[in-house]
């Protein structure tokens, strides 16, 4: 929960937008069981790390980040159904011994990213809210992005650079909604990633109706792949009279462009505190062991989206139960009755 600032002027909430921005060898492993385009917590950790170097005198808090994908090219080379990633051969260790192969999959990346943030100083300017975006884009210029590199456009590609944009969302709901419907055209070609958790319980829902013990990572391996079924159709033969049968192969229809994506993380042990476990990266804040936690997620195209919070990811965590998960309030709308 936000609160007002010491000269008492409430916090302004806005939109902080990075267009079209160029990563060249993203982390496309997004978990032990699955692999694509960066986890979303890749992006959830960027704004936190652009929050820590912008610190609170910037006058800026970050809530949230959603994710639009223009074009998405894994670095793979492919032989019929089997895919094998481009691998670097890494230089000789410290004993001049040759270093083993990590399998690290890559990806080059145009992305937009848009943060849902909160101006907490006094109000801006016009042109200062510009300055801010624009010092803010050239932080992330020189920052990681799910591990890869950021780059500039091609030449001749784009008429004019697309440039950092802060914009103050109205308070009034039908001026958002517009504003919102303008700058998700701005955003086309190209595909949201919103959550589906709602589809994993339907799914769960009518396995256990065949078999009561089905598990949630059954329903999530159900969802994840193109499941093939026969049908035995009867008919009757046109020359002979006589009855006939076929079999069909069938594919199941899916709800969309559906794929399985990591979102958090649950915790499989206590709290350690700061530097009590040898090896970790950091050693000034507590420690925990954790496993990833899996849901379904959803590429749609961004004019398709009613409201920015459809876009945008949020952090949770709850500690009671040790659950750090990133949380999308995407809400797909009801299927009409045939």
């Amino acid at each position: 929960m936000t609160t007002e600032t010491e000269t008492d002027t409430p916090p302004s909430r806005a939109l902080l937008i990075l267009p079209r921005l160029r990563v060249q060898n993203a982390n496309t492993i997004s978990s032990p069981m699955t692999w694509g385009f960066p986890a979303i917590t890749a992006f959830t950790g960027l704004m936190t790390a652009l929050a820590r170097r912008l610190g609170r005198e910037a006058g800026i808090e970050f809530h949230g980040v959603g994710v639009i994908c223009h074009h998405f090219e894994p670095q793979v080379t492919q032989g019929g159904y089997i895919r094998s990633f481009h691998l670097t051969r890494n230089p000789v260790s410290s004993d001049g011994s040759t270093a083993a192969i990590v399998e690290e999959g890559r990806a080059h990346l145009d992305i937009t990213l848009v943060f849902a943030v909160a101006l907490t100083g006094i109000p801006l300017s016009d042109g200062e809210r510009a300055q801010l975006a624009a010092r803010i884009g050239e932080l992330v210029a020189g920052m990681r992005i799910a591990g890869g590199s950021v780059i500039p456009p091609v030449p001749g590609t784009l008429h004019r650079p697309a440039r950092a944009q802060l914009r103050l969302m109205p308070d009034d709901e039908a001026q958002r909604l517009a504003q919102f419907r303008r700058l998700s055209r701005r955003w086309l070609p190209g595909f949201a990633l919103v959550s589906r958790d709602d589809l994993l319980q339907t799914r769960l829902a009518a396995l256990r109706e065949r078999d009561p013990q089905a598990s949630a990572l059954e329903a999530w391996l159900d969802l994840s792949r193109l499941n093939h079924r026969a049908e035995r159709r009867t008919g009757v033969d046109e020359h002979t009279g006589e009855a006939t049968e076929s079999v069909v192969w069938q594919t199941d229809r899916r709800p969309g462009w559906i794929v399985p994506m990591p979102v958090g993380y649950a915790a499989l042990s206590g709290l350690h505190g700061a530097g009590s476990v040898a090896g970790a990266r950091d050693g000034t804040v507590p420690f925990r062991f954790v496993e990833s936690v899996y849901s379904l997620g959803q590429w749609i195209s961004p004019h398709r989206l009613s409201d920015v919070t459809d876009l945008i990811w949020s952090p949770m965590h709850d500690a009671d139960t040790g659950l750090y998960r990133c949380v999308n309030e995407f809400r797909a709308a009801p299927v009409p009755a045939v």
